[in-house]
């Protein structure tokens, strides 16, 4: 019940000199009051004081009696566990997007951690209720089931739970490791945030944030470029030995209770999580690596071509082309752009978006401890989705609001299964996201008037394709051999090294050459930090709308209501369910096949484009 938002795709902020208009225009902030109006609230006193009883309640009038219930009595006992999901949820949503506004700020930090502890200690009573559930026969469920058809509703809950019974430790145990989780990967999460937020990055004499300095990776001096990598560089390798002692206890720590749990694979209970099945994943990963040399190695051949040069320096690889011509999007610009290409493809799209401008639910500048890149946080039902981003103008930027609201309708939309059923899946999750940005684009796209343009939009596109679904597996590859080193015994700064640097060179290719420091770069990665194994979800979804979108693109009047009616399911289905009715099947592993051939068909047509 801690209710984090979620990772999504990095931003790549500038300057916070911009932050607040300026060249953009005048950028939103959050308005947060729709959970509470402030930290010292008498709501937020009110319900931590509401939950602390409702969890003590539960536990009292539950435990031990389960099994014991009849159909009626257990939809009462789920009803009221997803009250105290929803109360939960809003506290910790309020406290952990608080945070992310400002993470050097001591007493935001303060708040976040005290609150944590308090919620950890008043929902340790509420431990045994998956225990017990996954102690009822099958036949007592299918029964209850039967019997009583808003219970039914909640199978997808119960199946979902049931998935973890083989690696179900003792009542005491789980209750210890509920416990210990505030200083456990909790802390150490924290920890990374606040060394990362703190970092400063010296280019030309100027001491630049990370978002900042990553954003150099994508300028148009080439010269600035390097300085900003090598500023990189040198700020990771000082930082090394923290980062380092960061990833060995948090995949030792895994792998303690993976064994305890008896999981078998580091990535089992992502896959567990993700209600995928781990075949499927394997299919896709393999699908792709496979493809690295027909995508991500013949692109950059041809980026170096269109360069000028032998080899691709790293801090070549997210550079704009040299026919490019600069362009800033104002905050009105990407906010028409986006809401223009949600309702060409349905009025209601745009709609459901609006709100997001119009009410503060966005968080849209680039300020002083801010936390870096962009997520769409769900928060609770019975409120709305928050969208985070870092704006600085570029296409990029647009890009990132067009998936960040994806998420955002995605969200709004599945509210309606209530607070249990709503959440879906990560592989899912990136569905609307990924099917936002793609209907941007190709609204872009349709709209160039020359064939440099088209060529400069073809081209980001495919690069940001690679960086989604290239770059993520290599990220997923990363992991899944640093997890299974780290069994053999403690990394040392250089193992971790070596193991970025072989997976770059696989997924990258021959057309670069890797400078002196580049090993240092798996060090910023949150999503390594936050949530293992989480990235393959972003290769997943965009693979998934890869398919969605061909079938799209061949017409039918029905497409957008299977769409709506595909979202507005949240996790109450299994993707097997929620794609049949697009004639697609994702453990089919042809499936993957069809998302990668349309990224090659774009470069295809790039590479026509030099003859």
């Amino acid at each position: 019940m801690t209710h984090s938002p979620r990772p999504t795709r990095p931003a790549f902020p500038r300057d916070a000199r911009d932050a607040q208009g300026g060249a953009f225009g005048d950028l939103p902030e959050w308005d947060l009051t729709d959970l509470y109006e402030s930290p010292d609230a008498p709501e937020l006193k009110r319900d931590l004081d509401w939950l602390e009883a409702a969890c003590a309640d539960f536990a009292r009038d539950y435990q031990g009696r389960l099994d014991g219930l009849d159909a009626k009595g257990m939809l009462d006992c789920v009803l009221r566990y997803e009250k105290i999901d929803i109360v939960a949820g809003r506290i910790m949503s309020y406290a952990g997007l608080r945070y992310h506004q400002n993470t050097t700020d001591p007493e935001r930090g303060k708040l976040l951690g005290d609150l944590q502890d308090r919620l950890t200690s008043f929902t340790t009573p509420l431990v045994f209720f998956s225990l017990e559930v996954n102690r009822i026969p099958d036949a007592t469920l299918e029964g209850w089931f039967a019997e009583n058809a808003d219970l039914a509703r909640y199978r997808r809950v119960f199946d979902r739970m049931r998935a973890m019974k083989p690696y179900q430790l003792s009542d005491e145990l789980e209750k210890f490791l509920h416990d210990q989780s505030v200083v456990g990967a909790a802390a150490w999460n924290r920890l990374f945030d606040e060394t990362m937020a703190g970092l400063t990055f010296e280019v030309d004499g100027e001491a630049l944030p990370l978002e900042s300095t990553l954003n150099l990776l994508t300028d148009t001096d080439r010269a600035r470029r390097e300085t900003a990598a090598q500023a990189l560089a040198a700020v990771f390798r000082d930082r090394l030995p923290l980062f380092a002692r960061v990833t060995n206890t948090l995949a030792k720590e895994k792998e303690i209770e993976d064994r305890w749990r008896g999981l078998p694979t580091p990535q089992t209970s992502r896959h567990l999580a993700n209600d995928v099945e781990p075949e499927v994943v394997q299919a896709l990963r393999d699908a792709v690596v496979a493809a690295y040399p027909k995508l991500s190695h013949r692109y950059y051949a041809l980026k170096a071509k269109w360069m000028g040069l032998d080899k691709l320096e790293i801090w070549d690889r997210n550079a704009p082309l040299p026919t490019d011509e600069p362009r800033v999007y104002d905050w009105e610009a990407a906010k028409t752009t986006v809401l223009d290409a949600y309702a060409g493809f349905s009025p209601r799209m745009a709609e459901l978006a609006q709100p997001f401008f119009d009410k503060g639910w966005i968080d849209a500048g680039v300020k002083p401890g801010k936390a870096p890149g962009a997520f769409a946080h769900p928060t609770v039902v019975d409120v709305h989705p928050y969208v985070m981003l870092n704006y600085l103008g570029k296409p990029r930027d647009v890009m990132t609001l067009a998936h960040e609201l994806g998420h955002g309708v995605h969200q709004v939309l599945a509210a309606g299964q209530g607070e249990l059923l709503s959440q879906t899946p990560l592989t899912l999750a990136e569905t609307a996201s990924v099917f936002g940005e793609m209907l941007t684009f190709r609204k872009l796209l349709d709209a160039a008037e020359t064939q440099a343009e088209r060529k400069t939009l073809l081209a980001g596109k495919v690069e940001d394709m690679i960086n989604t679904v290239v770059r993520q597996i290599a990220f997923y590859d990363f992991e899944c051999r640093v997890h299974d080193a780290r069994r053999q015994g403690e990394l040392t700064p250089d193992d971790i090294n070596a193991i970025w640097m072989q997976v770059q060179e696989e997924s990258l290719g021959p057309a670069f050459r890797f400078m002196e420091g580049y090993e240092t770069f798996w060090a910023y990665i949150p999503h390594f930090i936050h949530s293992p194994f989480y990235v393959y979800a972003y290769a997943f979804g965009d693979g998934l709308v890869n398919a969605l979108y061909a079938v799209y693109a061949e017409g039918g009047d029905s497409f957008q209501d299977k769409y709506f009616d595909m979202l507005k399911a949240g996790g109450s289905q299994h993707h097997k369910d929620l794609l049949a009715p697009f004639g697609l099947d994702a453990s089919d592993p042809r499936f993957w096949d069809k998302g990668l051939d349309m990224i090659a068909a774009m470069i295809d047509e790039l590479e026509a484009m030099e003859e």
